[in-house]
C-alpha cells in the first residue's frame, strides 16, 4: 500500500471517529436534556417531601396512608370520555330567527365524561323501582317522593291529535325501554342525576370492599340509605348507622387491617353525575376532532357529523336521514317503504351514527336539558373557561355534635307547578345558605347566589345605587331580576291552600327568570335549522315535553386524556 493510500485510510479513521463522538455527545445531549426525568422518586411509597415511607391503604404499620398505585379514574357505565379543549362557542352561521341569544364567542372546557346516548325509559324506570321500593307512595310521609318522580305521560296529548296509547304505553312498555324518557323536568332530570351518584358509589365501595356486599340492595330501607355526601362527610350515619354494613370485609377480618371508611385520598370516591353545562354540550356534539389539523380546526361543522347536508352520502343507505328530526310540515319521517329517519317519534338511541366523541344522537331524537340557567347573553368577557351560569352555592348543615347533619326526614320545595319535589332524602346531608363569614375576604365570590351576577343582579341593574351594596338573596329575587326581564312570580301555596298567586300583570314582557333553563339540539319535533348545536332555547325548569329528554356528564380527575402523550416540541 502506498504512502497515500495509508494517509486517506487514517483519515478516513479519524473522520469515523470523530462522527461516532458527535452521534454520541448528540444523543446524550437529548437524553439529558429534553427529555428531562420525573422529579419524583422512582419508587411511589417513599414521601417526596420526607423520604418517609407511605403505607398501603390497608397496612398494618401505622404511619401515613396513601393509595399510590392510583391507575386513573375509570369510564361509568354508558359514557364516553371527552377530552376537552378550545372551540367557538355560538353561532357562526346566518341567523334567520334574528335573536342573536348566542353570539360566537371563544371557549374552554375541560375533560369530562358524557353518556354515548341520552336516558333511556329502562334507565329512569330503575331509578322509579329503588324509590317505590324504598320509599312506598303507599305511605303518606313518602307518597310525593314517589308520584313527584314519575314523568309527565300527559304530554303526549294533543287538542287535535291522537295520542293515548303514547300516554298509557311510552314510558313502561319493553317496546320503548331503551328509547329515551321524556316528560321529565329539568328538576327531576336533576334529582335522578343525585340518585345515580348515590348508586354507582355504592358499586365501587362494595367492589373495593368498603361495603358488605350486596348491602346496596338488601340493607336499603327509608330508614337506612346510602348518600354519597353523607358517606364522605358522616359515615358513620351511611345505612341508619348500620356499621356491619358499612365496614364490609370488616366484620371477617381483623380491626388492625380491616378496610375503614374510605374518603377521598383512597381514589374511590367518585364525582357525582350530572346535567352536562351548555358549553360542554355543545363542544360534545360538535365533535370538531374531524376538522382538526395538528393544533388547529380547519373550519366550521354545522352539524355533529361532517359536512353541509343532513341525507348521508354513502352507497349503503344513499339518501337517508343522519338524525330524526321533521323533515318538512307533515312529514316526520318519509313515505312509507322508504322511511328516510326510521322514526314518527322518537327513536330507538343509537340508531344513528355516532359523531367523532363516540356520541349518539346530538342532533334530533330528543332535545337534551342542559345546566345552566338560561341568559340571552353568554358573558364571555368574564369568563371564557368552564363558562356555567346557576351557581348556587350551599354549604352543609352542622348538628350540635359538630357533624354534617343527615335528615331524618324529606324536606321538599313546592314548585311553581303546584308539585312537591324531594329535594332531600332521609339519609341525605342538610343543606343550608352561605354566611357573611364564609365569603369574608374572598376575590372570585362574594354570596352564595350567583345566577343573576353580571345580568340582573344589583350590580348590573339599571336601577342600582352605591348605598344599596349590601342586599340579601330575598331582596334580589324579589326586585331586580324581575325589574330587568319583567316576568311573573309566583306564590307558592302554603301546606293550608292549595292556590298559587300567578302573577297576571298585564305588563309582563318576558318569560325569561331565574327558573328558565337552556335546552340544547333539535328533537323528533324540530326542523332541521335547529340541529345545529349553537342553537339554545329556554323552557321552565318543572315542566316538562314530550320533545325533552337527557343525558349526564361527569367531571374527569387528573390527566384530561386516556392516552400518555410525550412533550410537543
Amino acid at each position: 500500500m502506498g504512502a497515500v493510500q495509508e494517509k486517506i485510510l487514517l483519515n478516513m479513521k479519524r473522520s469515523y471517529k470523530f462522527y461516532l463522538l458527535t452521534l454520541f455527545s448528540v444523543i446524550l445531549l437529548f437524553s439529558t436534556g429534553s427529555c428531562s426525568k420525573s422529579p419524583f422518586s422512582k419508587n411511589r411509597n417513599i414521601s417526596s417531601a420526607t423520604g418517609w415511607n407511605i403505607q398501603p391503604l390497608n397496612s398494618k404499620k401505622s404511619g401515613f396512608k396513601y393509595n399510590t398505585n392510583f391507575k386513573g379514574q375509570e369510564t361509568p357505565p354508558n359514557m364516553v370520555l371527552v377530552e376537552g379543549g378550545t372551540y367557538t362557542k355560538g353561532k357562526v352561521q346566518d341567523d334567520p330567527m334574528r335573536d342573536w341569544n348566542n353570539s360566537a364567542n371563544q371557549q374552554h372546557v375541560q375533560s369530562f365524561y358524557m353518556d354515548a346516548t341520552e336516558v333511556t325509559n329502562l334507565m329512569y324506570n330503575e331509578y322509579l323501582d329503588w324509590l317505590k321500593k324504598n320509599f312506598p307512595p303507599e305511605e303518606s310521609q313518602y307518597r310525593d317522593i314517589y308520584t313527584n318522580a314519575l314523568p309527565d305521560t300527559l304530554v303526549w296529548r294533543n287538542k287535535l291529535g291522537y295520542g293515548e296509547d303514547m300516554v298509557n304505553n311510552y314510558l313502561r312498555h319493553p317496546a320503548y325501554a331503551n328509547y329515551p324518557v321524556v316528560g321529565v323536568s329539568w328538576v327531576q332530570a336533576y334529582e335522578f342525576s343525585e340518585w345515580r351518584s348515590d348508586r354507582y358509589q355504592e358499586l365501587i365501595l362494595e367492589r373495593e370492599g368498603y361495603l358488605a356486599r350486596d348491602a346496596k340492595v338488601d340493607s336499603v330501607n327509608s330508614k337506612s340509605t346510602f348518600s354519597l355526601d353523607t358517606y364522605v362527610l358522616n359515615p358513620n350515619s351511611t345505612y341508619g348507622g348500620n356499621d356491619n354494613v358499612r365496614r364490609g370485609k370488616a366484620s371477617r377480618t381483623p380491626d388492625s387491617i380491616a378496610p375503614k371508611a374510605a374518603n377521598r385520598a383512597t381514589g374511590y370516591i367518585t364525582p357525582k353525575f350530572r346535567l352536562p353545562t351548555e358549553s360542554e354540550w355543545e363542544y360534545a356534539a360538535l365533535g370538531l376532532g374531524e376538522v382538526r389539523e395538528f393544533n388547529n380546526y380547519k373550519g366550521r361543522k354545522k352539524y355533529p357529523w361532517q359536512g353541509p347536508y343532513t341525507r348521508t352520502g354513502k352507497r349503503k343507505n344513499l339518501g337517508d336521514q343522519l338524525a330524526n328530526f321533521k323533515n318538512s310540515d307533515g312529514d316526520y319521517g318519509g313515505i312509507a317503504g322508504w322511511s328516510d329517519d326510521g322514526a314518527a317519534i322518537t327513536n330507538e338511541v343509537g340508531s344513528y351514527d355516532q359523531n367523532s366523541f363516540g356520541l349518539y344522537d346530538m342532533a334530533g331524537n330528543v332535545a337534551e336539558w342542559v345546566a345552566d340557567v338560561y341568559r340571552p347573553i353568554v358573558d364571555d368577557e368574564f369568563n371564557d373557561f368552564n363558562y356555567f351560569r346557576g351557581n348556587d352555592y350551599k354549604k352543609f348543615k352542622i348538628g350540635e355534635d359538630g357533624k354534617a347533619k343527615v335528615a331524618t326526614e324529606a324536606i321538599y320545595e313546592t314548585l311553581s307547578n303546584g308539585k312537591k319535589i324531594a329535594v332531600t332524602l332521609p339519609g341525605e346531608l342538610e343543606m343550608t345558605e352561605l354566611e357573611d363569614s364564609d365569603v369574608r375576604y374572598r376575590t372570585q365570590f362574594d354570596k352564595g347566589y350567583n345566577v343573576n351576577f353580571r345580568d340582573g343582579d344589583y350590580l348590573s341593574s339599571r336601577n342600582f345605587k352605591p348605598e344599596d351594596r349590601r342586599y340579601s338573596r330575598a331582596d334580589e329575587e324579589k326586585g331586580e331580576t324581575r325589574m330587568m326581564y319583567k316576568s311573573p312570580s309566583y306564590n307558592d301555596a302554603d301546606e293550608t291552600n292549595d292556590e298559587f298567586d300567578y302573577d297576571a300583570d298585564p305588563t309582563l314582557t318576558t318569560l325569561i327568570n331565574d327558573q328558565a333553563r337552556v335546552y340544547k339540539g333539535g328533537s323528533w319535533k324540530d326542523r332541521a335549522y335547529w340541529l345545529d348545536p349553537a342553537q339554545r332555547r329556554f323552557y321552565p325548569q318543572d315542566q316538562a315535553t314530550d320533545f325533552i329528554g337527557f343525558r349526564n356528564a361527569m367531571s374527569r380527575l387528573g390527566s384530561p386524556t386516556f392516552t400518555d402523550k410525550k412533550s410537543r416540541n
